[in-house]
């Protein structure tokens, strides 16, 4: 056990997955999916099981990892941006006003408030049901029908 009470992974077993032996430090191109989105990120040292694939953070490369997060974070962010803009347009395209669409996608009168300011995030459902309804704008009249 460490300091904090946790107890230690023996260096040549993958905490991921258990496998003995199976850790290898490599230089690996990151693949990083986010909604309907996907990156690579370059050129990164780390432990790889080649078990599992798992990566694991190499000590004597913490500036890597350090990096990996920072890009992945600019990825998402990105995306979310893009997504607030685009969630936007469609409901502008529709001619529906914000409280409106809260109502009528559910999530409450200031939902895509918080969704167009990227303050949280919408359930796919409701990406989804945008983007059809964005493609077959009659369709509308029926979804407030119902």
């Amino acid at each position: 056990m460490n300091e904090e009470g946790y107890a230690m992974v023996p260096a040549h077993i993958c905490a991921a997955c258990g496998a003995h032996g199976s850790l290898v430090l490599e230089v690996r191109d990151m693949p990083f999916a986010y909604h309907d989105q996907s990156t690579v990120i370059d050129n990164v040292h780390g432990i790889f099981c080649t078990t599992c694939n798992e990566g694991f953070a190499d000590p004597a490369h913490p500036a890597d990892w350090q990096r990996l997060g920072e890009e992945i974070q600019r990825f998402t962010h990105k995306v979310d941006t893009e997504l607030a803009a685009e969630m936007r347009a469609m409901r502008k395209k529709l001619g529906l006003r914000q409280a409106d669409a809260g109502k009528l996608f559910g999530g409450g009168i200031s939902a895509f408030s918080e969704y167009e300011r990227g303050k949280t995030q919408p359930h796919k459902s409701t990406v989804l049901l945008l983007k059809l309804l964005n493609k077959h704008p009659e369709l509308l009249d029926e979804l407030r029908a119902a």
